[in-house]
């Protein structure tokens, strides 16, 4: 899929005309819900309504995802305003606005809706794009989940699938962004530099309270924002089942954050496009976003240094914000949804003794509470979690705290019973926490030193300290692993070898 706002013209004045052009260039919201009606509004209360138009899902209302009472709250003036985005004149009469009408008179269209839709309305509108000769119409979604193929049963960040794709988020509260004096910051990202720099200098037009940067890390952002939603439903639990017992919060949610960054690296790697992505730009990738140099690690394996993940997310601080500010509990308003569907976990949890029995009845208990399941992207995601982790080669030391609530809700019985000690006691909880994120292989050691008194344990520190006999000692664990299965084993150490077993 080509996505850009140029056509293949080498002609100076062609490209001239058109940067002139794109300076009064409108943007397109395709599928409206809570977010992107949202930013409408913001953009209504700050002049910049005459920029966007809107266009909602067949058979859904432009403001069907607000409730009564957020509905009454707002100014007449700026629902007025919204109301407009989304109709146009034709013939002396007025219509409301399709997918079709957004390519026809924007020059870029934000597909607003979620994984249950994104890929059929990407679809939908590339073959509007191509009827219409408007190819030069980029298209950008905003989905936070994991795409599924049910023919290959395969799960998939869409915008590696479809890496042209554009990519825009970055933190909001809905309630922030109805508030004319609160600001927003997002990321626009776009593999090709100049696509990015345009997109987001259009979206950040729309409102001087929404400021937007561009970034070229599209596969990563999303796969970023995908991650987050799923964490964010194990901070809302954090938050609601250890509000008493504050020490393990800070060191949870430092996790959380550090783990998102470090699945994202790891995709970052297996790109196919890194060498032209970051070698073949019209511009250095330090003049966009914040403009900070790439950070690369490397590693020593057999004495070869290897790089083995790219931290270049510096330039995606929107993105990185929204990681962080989705996983707290706000002064005033409320949480995000996948934060409160923890919230919810907790409390199901605390008043059982158990985790829920299947995802259903977890999503029953979010309905209950008012939490729609269509809502949460964070726990469409987690339904795919094994998927992801074999298709990017994710370490499982980079994502234990993920695959801990994995347990928690779609475990068997005893791994579930396992997950529930680990989650619920906090001395369990922060041992899990220090110890899983340790390489496999390091972590025996460890374990080693707290059982001195066999002699297996003391054989392999031994040989530990006698380099040359380390290497025949560590693949040599039966007899830890035999030990592991005690009933004296904590349970965090359970939940650790159960995740190792599977993944």
């Amino acid at each position: 899929m080509q996505n850009s706002f140029f056509a293949d013209s080498l002609d100076q004045d062609t490209v001239r005309e058109r940067i002139l052009a794109l300076e009064q260039g409108r943007v397109g919201f395709y599928s409206i819900g809570l977010y992107p009606a949202s930013l409408a509004y913001n953009s209504a209360m700050h002049g910049g309504g005459d920029r966007l138009m809107l266009a909602p899902r067949p058979g859904r209302s432009l403001f069907g995802a607000f409730s009564p009472k957020d509905l009454s709250g707002m100014d007449p003036t700026h629902v007025a305003t919204m109301e407009r985005m989304v109709r146009h004149e034709r013939e002396g009469r007025w219509e409301q606005n399709t997918l079709q009408d957004l390519i026809e008179s924007c020059d870029l269209v934000m597909l607003t809706a979620n994984s249950n839709h994104i890929e059929q309305d990407l679809h939908e509108a590339c073959e509007l794009r191509r009827e219409l000769d408007r190819e030069q119409v980029v298209l950008a979604c905003l989905a936070g989940s994991f795409s599924h193929d049910p023919l290959r049963n395969d799960s998939y960040v869409l915008c590696e699938r479809q890496p042209n794709l554009a990519f825009f988020s970055g933190f909001h509260r809905h309630g922030a962004l109805r508030d004319p004096v609160d600001s927003f910051t997002a990321n626009f990202c776009h593999p090709n530099a100049i696509t990015a720099l345009l997109g987001a200098r259009l979206l950040d037009r729309l409102s001087p309270n929404i400021q937007v940067s561009p970034g070229v890390h599209n596969v990563e952002a999303q796969y970023i924002k995908a991650a987050k939603n799923i964490s964010s439903i194990f901070a809302g639990f954090g938050y609601g089942f250890h509000a008493e017992n504050t020490g393990i919060l800070p060191t949870l949610l430092t996790l959380l954050l550090d783990q998102c960054l470090d699945q994202a690296s790891s995709v970052s790697m297996r790109r196919r496009d890194r060498q032209r992505l970051y070698g073949r730009q019209p511009f250095p990738l330090t003049e966009l976003g914040y403009g900070v140099q790439r950070i690369e690690a490397t590693l020593s394996r057999g004495g070869d240094m290897e790089k083995v993940r790219d931290h270049t997310f510096t330039q995606l601080t929107a993105m990185v914000a929204d990681v962080r500010g989705s996983m707290m509990l706000p002064v005033c308003g409320r949480p995000t949804r996948n934060f409160q569907a923890g919230q919810i976990l907790a409390e199901g949890m605390r008043r059982l003794g158990r985790c829920p029995n299947d995802v259903d009845e977890f999503e029953h208990w979010c309905e209950q509470a008012g939490v729609k399941k269509g809502g949460l992207e964070g726990l469409k995601a987690l339904r795919y979690w094994p998927q992801i982790l074999l298709n990017y080669g994710i370490q499982v030391h980079d994502a234990s705290m993920v695959n801990l609530l994995y347990m928690a809700i779609f475990g068997k019985s005893d791994t579930k019973a396992i997950a529930f000690r680990v989650m619920t006691e906090s001395r369990e909880l922060s041992n899990y926490c220090q110890e899983s994120v340790r390489p496999s292989h390091s972590r025996r050691y460890s374990e080693a030193l707290q059982t001195l008194d066999r002699p297996e344990s003391l054989t392999l520190l031994a040989n530990a300290v006698i380099a040359d006999n380390a290497r025949r000692a560590i693949p040599d664990d039966s007899n830890l692993d035999e030990a592991g299965s005690s009933e004296e084993t904590p349970a965090y150490l359970k939940a650790m070898n159960v995740i190792e077993n599977v993944w």
